[in-house]
């Protein structure tokens, strides 16, 4: 009997060892094939259609970049246009890591019908296109913007959620302002917004297996709500460097992350007066745009500046 429960030991344990050896050759190749830091193309997207109270449309896009670390900058012109009536139609020109949706619109007449709006991008010498159209199954609401972002979700909703209104925030001062390299600029917010969706309590880590390790359970991202005021770069080359620290646009779901979309994130105490203060610095001239962006977990408001940046 021994002999027979060694053979049938050796039998079951060598296909199981021979198995975990394989796995542990393979998984470090698949982990590197699905996850770069740099040298990936950036991917143009259309994200649906609004209908605006005049009879006008908005066609929303959103890009996905393919690196983690990497922000290409791509220039208004040949590699980054939108036609027709472009090349510039308020498109991105740097390109923040991962997934950012709806993260512009181009407002189209009321009888633009069955025409395509075309958003050319081109990154590590390959051109993407995205393809704006009116087709009836591509129009959304604010609940699809909510539920595609994570902050719901999927097929759920309530009807205080479906009640909220994006958050509205206002620069002081003027929309176009000057700076010296090196030197910081202060910039001014006012936030204001309907409290909804209301914050929920942080998620805190349970005993034993730590679930933020855990693989992704959910059709889509996951999203922790609460009005926060994040400041990025639309547009220009230079590095910026912004104090304090802004909390991420982009959809970072790592453990750790000042993101909405990482694990126990939650929104820092917001000021009551909705105003907040952030230093800016560049380190190269140019003309750079930065968007402020108010974000209640569902919904969110923009608006922009324009810094023109000297030595």
């Amino acid at each position: 009997m021994i002999t027979t429960r060694r053979s049938f030991a050796r039998r079951a344990i060598g296909p199981a060892v021979f198995l975990l050896i394989a796995a542990a050759f393979l998984l470090p190749r698949l982990v590197v094939a699905q996850s770069y830091a740099s040298g990936q193309p950036v991917w143009p997207a259309f994200e649906g259609w609004e209908k605006n109270d005049d009879g006008s449309f908005s066609l929303v896009f959103g890009y996905m970049n393919d690196n983690w670390e990497e922000q290409p900058n791509v220039p208004i012109g040949p590699d980054n246009n939108i036609q027709p009536g472009g090349p510039d139609q308020g498109q991105p020109t740097r390109f923040q890591p991962r997934r950012n949706r709806f993260m512009f619109r181009v407002r189209v007449p009321k009888d633009f019908g069955n025409k395509e709006m075309v958003w050319t991008l081109a990154t590590q010498g390959k051109a993407q296109k995205a393809y704006g159209t009116l087709r009836a199954d591509l129009q959304i609401e604010d609940i699809d913007i909510m539920s595609e972002t994570g902050a719901l979700g999927a097929g759920t909703s309530n009807p205080e959620v479906r009640a909220n209104k994006a958050p509205v925030v206002k620069i002081d001062g003027a929309k176009t302002r000057s700076a010296k390299v090196g030197q910081p600029l202060s910039l001014s917010t006012v936030v204001t917004d309907d409290g909804v969706p209301r914050a929920r309590p942080p998620q805190q880590p349970g005993r034993g297996r730590n679930p933020a390790m855990q693989p992704p359970f959910r059709l889509t991202v996951g999203k922790s709500v609460g009005l926060h005021l994040s400041w990025y770069v639309h547009r220009g080359a230079g590095n910026v460097t912004f104090d304090p620290e802004q909390i991420k646009t982009w959809e970072d779901t790592r453990p750790g992350a000042n993101s909405p979309w990482a694990p126990f994130w939650s929104p820092p105490p917001f000021p009551a007066d909705g105003k907040q203060t952030v230093q800016v610095t560049f380190d190269e001239p140019g003309t750079y745009v930065l968007c402020a962006r108010a974000d209640d977990g569902g919904l969110t408001g923009d608006e922009m500046v324009t810094i023109n940046v000297v030595r």
